[in-house]
């Protein structure tokens, strides 16, 4: 079966080439984003293959249909760029890699924390500066502080596990609680007014879009720091920038972005960033972002090859599709 792997990476390529040899499917790496005008690349492939920057909407999906695509399989967890609705009424079928590494993004949350809260990312710029100053550089001991965690997923309880190593309290939020979980749950309400530092782990859908906005920011205590590793959207960026602004936003460490569709995945240091939000996010001592990079480790890797080529493997067969996701 042949497949188009769009948006891939030079990162990408060794595991799904040893994934590979098990199944034998002709793969085909593409480097351009799949768009409406990209979509025509797929002219004879039942399969394309697709990553979170993709844009599957109905346009889109209506030429994919138009060149025979009958699959669309998605190399996340993620789902929300994908138009369900328009994939069903034109009967292609979409999967997903729900879990490949929740340590790799809990671990890169933590990092984040660490490194605004010590300051890491001034202290190595200073140092190769030959500025051995400690000016500035004071941090917090995480041990003692309340951590608000919103979402108790696979991702959010193993950050939960993490935090409470620390010898941090763990305020928590979810629609469906887990019993397992190494915290306490409680409303959003309190998780603002009580946490020192907040982390966002839920999927973006219509009810958390902008979950973050102006009124949530307001309620939170002053100087809290913001770890977003979910997705971009997540988070009102406007409104955060002010809240940086006026000091009520102490840090944030931010691993997606609302916009990051036409800046990360990519090297753009030789042009001019074209969007004004996310330069002045950039120009924030306080404030580190990383290029949606979370999910990157070796063995995460591996388990999305793995995870994506057995959902192909699935649908070559006519199994049931374990990992299928539909509108509904």
């Amino acid at each position: 079966m042949k497949i188009a792997v769009y948006d891939s990476h030079r990162f990408e390529k060794a595991p799904f080439e040893e994934g590979n040899k098990r199944y034998g499917f002709e793969l085909v790496f593409l480097e351009p984003r799949l768009t409406p005008e990209t979509a025509v690349l797929a002219q004879g492939f039942p399969v394309v293959c697709c990553f979170t920057n993709d844009r599957l909407s109905a346009e889109t999906l209506k030429v994919l249909k138009e060149k025979g695509v009958r699959l669309v399989a998605l190399r996340s967890a993620g789902f929300n760029h994908v138009d369900l609705k328009e994939a069903a009424r034109l009967s292609i079928k979409v999967v997903r890699v729900p879990a490949y590494s929740p340590h790799a993004v809990a671990e890169h949350a933590v990092c984040l924390i660490l490194a605004l809260n010590r300051k890491i990312h001034r202290a190595y710029s200073c140092v190769r500066e030959l500025n051995f100053s400690l000016d500035g550089l004071v941090g917090f001991d995480l041990n003692g502080k309340t951590v608000g965690l919103i979402g108790t997923g696979r991702i959010g309880q193993v950050f939960a596990r993490i935090m409470t190593g620390f010898g941090c309290q763990v305020l928590a939020h979810d629609v469906k609680p887990d019993a397992e979980l190494s915290g306490t749950y409680t409303s959003l309400d309190e998780i603002y007014r009580k946490s020192d530092i907040i982390s966002l782990h839920v999927p973006l859908t219509p009810e958390t879009r902008h979950l973050i906005d102006e009124k949530a920011l307001a309620r939170m205590k002053r100087g809290v720091m913001i770890i977003n590793t979910g997705r971009g959207a997540l988070i009102e960026t406007h409104a955060l920038v002010s809240a940086l602004k006026s000091g009520h936003v102490g840090s944030a460490g931010l691993d997606v972005y609302e916009e990051e569709e036409n800046f990360f995945f990519q090297d753009l240091s030789g042009q001019v960033l074209q969007d004004d939000t996310l330069a002045r996010l950039l120009t924030f001592p306080n404030v580190l972002i990383t290029s949606h990079q979370a999910f990157l480790t070796e063995e995460a890797l591996r388990n999305i090859a793995e995870t994506t080529l057995a959902n192909i493997h699935e649908f070559e067969q006519g199994l049931p599709l374990r990992n299928e996701v539909s509108a509904s």
